[in-house]
């Protein structure tokens, strides 16, 4: 019998391609949390992909600091936000009823990979933008009833460091991790129904960050 170079070759690709594939799904981390799915991707976006992405979004996008409520008193968000979604799609949330732009090219492409990872589909995304350890988001969760009863949020950060806190609703459980530049974090399942999160506040001295937060309202 003769030696067959091409069904080799074609044999070996596919192997081939079974083992990147194996190895890009390893690179994430999936957290065991009781009532929670949790999975991270430290590097879905290379570094200088990562970097040219926080450059741009920090120079165009139209970043706005809105007044929310808190104990009965409008005080200034402790970031700055800007919203992007769909053609007729709004998201109210802490008394605030965000005005979407369009999706530009950039957020727009994110928006695709991050669904091509996930699995799922997504029609908004809220930018936030933390000029330094001053600003933090407070503990909540996303379970407002327009995300539907299983919210997948898709989170990705560029720029600084910061620590991503969780706590369970009505259990003394913990966890939290160091969100990295060009990371990827999904939350899904039923775990807005079970655990809060925040973005604390630092006095570390910390460099600007972006997170887009990717959601699906019904």
């Amino acid at each position: 019998m003769g030696f067959n170079f091409k069904n080799t070759v074609t044999v070996f690709s596919n192997v081939l391609g079974l083992v990147l594939f194996t190895i890009i799904k390893m690179k994430s981390k999936i957290f065991s949390l009781p009532q929670a799915e949790l999975e991270y991707f430290p590097h879905f976006l290379k570094t200088e992909k990562a970097n040219l992405l926080f450059e741009k979004l920090l120079k165009e996008v139209s970043w706005q600091q809105q007044n929310i409520k808190l104990f009965g008193k409008e005080i200034p968000q402790p970031r700055l936000t800007a919203f992007f979604a769909e053609k007729g799609i709004s998201y109210t949330y802490s008394g605030l009823q965000l005005k979407p732009e369009t999706f530009s090219a950039e957020i727009l492409d994110l928006k695709q990979k991050t669904e091509e990872i996930s699995g799922f589909e997504f029609n908004t995304c809220l930018a936030n933008l933390y000029r330094d350890g001053n600003d933090s988001m407070g503990w909540h969760a996303d379970d407002e009833q327009v995300l539907g009863t299983n919210p997948v949020i898709a989170s990705i950060s560029l720029g600084g460091v910061r620590s991503f806190q969780f706590k369970h609703k009505t259990k003394n459980l913990k966890e939290k991790i160091e969100l990295q530049h060009g990371s990827l974090l999904i939350m899904k399942g039923s775990m807005q129904h079970y655990w809060k999160h925040q973005l604390p506040k630092t006095k570390k001295e910390v460099s600007p960050r972006i997170n887009l937060t990717f959601r699906k309202i019904q």
